[in-house]
């Protein structure tokens, strides 16, 4: 990688999420040709479909296919986006978008959802447990910035410790959720362990109504991301107003991360590998980092789903396949962060 120039790296890194979608339009249960996909696509723009193209194909794109395509590279997406922020604004290459508790708070949220329906306090609604998510997540950030208050700088070791307090609270109140549940914590289990299946044009359209305008104002502050990682005393001498902004970009990063995971379920790793492998293709430039760690995020959870949904013999849930490769990366990832912590 390093002889291959920066703009082909470029080049080769923003194509490669289009080409994915591509192909894995045409990939499932029914297999469909490049230029059936083609014929497809220009007839909902009102050109005449051939004879020889199955008129079912059209609903198989446009209905089944190409929102949940969509919907995971937005999630695949925002989530390295949010990771690439977090790690920059803690300045701790082990963080990512899960580090302050989001998850916890978003699984809890989903959780209550699904107890309230199941007791009967609540009509079932398919935007009951997705809503609950979000509400839990964003609450969870709530939750940490209330018990970082008094210190009033909003510091990393703040931050992350009360993330890992919240989050070990809701994890109890999550198992208890689930005996509460008895013979339908499965439907708890299998939304907590993330999936696409089903994803329609309605949450297609809401995420992009909330992630893509997060990420990007994320987009907007690389310069000042760049800046505060150096430190609060550089950022200040600086002129940036390091609480305000570190604040608002945790805002905005959790948010994103909330949307994604009300859609998805809790799908790990994808926030921690992506901008560490940008970073060793790009450099650490937040100005590069922060688009293309979006478009790696595409990327990387596009194969993942594909292969769960093509080439697995049942479709596995995602959260499941990006845990088994991601776990073995984060090892690699911390050992490495801890020897050159020794060396120093």
């Amino acid at each position: 990688m390093a002889r291959i120039s920066l703009p082909i790296r470029l080049i080769l890194l923003g194509t490669a999420p289009i080409l994915i979608i591509a192909v894995t339009i045409g990939l499932g249960y029914i297999d469909i040709s490049p230029p059936d996909i083609y014929h497809v696509l220009l007839a909902r723009f009102g050109w005449p479909l051939p004879d020889s193209v199955d008129p079912s194909f059209s609903f198989v794109i446009w209905e089944v296919r190409l929102p949940r395509i969509l919907c995971v590279a937005m999630v695949g997406g925002g989530l390295a986006v949010s990771g690439c922020v977090f790690q920059s604004l803690l300045r701790n290459p082990l963080a990512d978008p899960y580090t302050l508790g989001i998850s916890s708070g978003a699984a809890f949220g989903a959780s209550l959802g699904f107890v309230l329906v199941l007791f009967g306090w609540l009509h079932p609604d398919p935007w009951f447990v997705p809503g609950f998510a979000f509400i839990g997540a964003l609450a969870t950030l709530a939750a940490v910035f209330y018990l970082t208050a008094p210190s009033q700088q909003l510091s990393s070791n703040s931050l992350i410790l009360a993330g890992i307090i919240v989050s070990a609270i809701l994890s109890a109140a999550i198992s208890f959720i689930k005996f509460l549940a008895d013979e339908q914590v499965s439907a708890i289990i299998f939304w907590l362990m993330g999936s696409f299946i089903g994803k329609t044009w309605r949450e297609t359209s809401v995420l992009a109504g909330i992630s893509l305008p997060c990420m990007a104002v994320l987009m907007c502050y690389t310069r000042e991301l760049d800046i505060m990682s150096f430190g609060e005393r550089t950022s200040d001498a600086l002129g940036i107003e390091t609480v305000k902004i570190r604040k608002l970009l945790l805002i905005i990063a959790s948010l994103t991360t909330s949307a994604c995971v009300a859609v998805s379920g809790i799908i790990g790793f994808v926030g921690l590998i992506v901008p560490h492998f940008m970073r060793l293709v790009l450099g650490p430039h937040n100005r590069l980092l922060v688009p293309y760690s979006f478009l790696g995020g595409c990327a990387l959870l596009l194969v993942a789903d594909t292969i769960t949904r093509v080439y697995l013999p049942v479709e596995l849930p995602i959260g499941i396949l990006t845990a088994l490769l991601g776990g073995p990366i984060f090892c690699v990832i911390f050992r490495k962060y801890q020897l050159a912590r020794w060396r120093s």
